[in-house]
């Protein structure tokens, strides 16, 4: 019973590690996706506002709908996705570290955050 408390604790720890994880795993699972139904250029791939992979991200991060998505949102998920299949389909996947790459690419379009997601009592001020 123990060793389950401390598993779930660790998971609990290792999500606030890893605030993208999510995001990224999402990212390699559509990219493979998108290869084995046969797509063979990264612009080919589009990320609608309504698209299951928007959708995803936006449920596991905004749950309640509480936050306005930002206007680039759907232009970085495109690019990060993109950046995935590109690599993938170049059997870079095979490298250790592959992702790297495209974590320093992606990590230019992030916006900054704002301000009032640093107050303490942010979560407070949705309901």
């Amino acid at each position: 019973m123990r060793q389950k408390r401390a598993t779930a604790s660790a998971t609990k720890e290792s999500k606030k590690l890893h605030p993208r994880e999510f995001y990224y795993i999402q990212m390699e699972k559509y990219a493979r996706q998108a290869i084995s139904e046969g797509l063979k250029t990264a612009e080919d791939l589009h990320v609608a506002g309504d698209s299951e992979l928007y959708r995803v991200l936006n449920l596991h991060y905004n749950r309640n709908n509480h936050i306005e998505v930002p206007p680039n949102f759907r232009y970085v998920v495109e690019q990060t996705l993109r950046e995935f299949f590109r690599a993938i389909q170049g059997g870079k996947d095979a490298e250790q570290s592959w992702k790297k790459s495209i974590y320093k690419v992606i990590s230019r379009l992030d916006d900054p955050v704002p301000e009032y997601f640093k107050s303490p009592n942010f979560l407070e001020q949705l309901e």
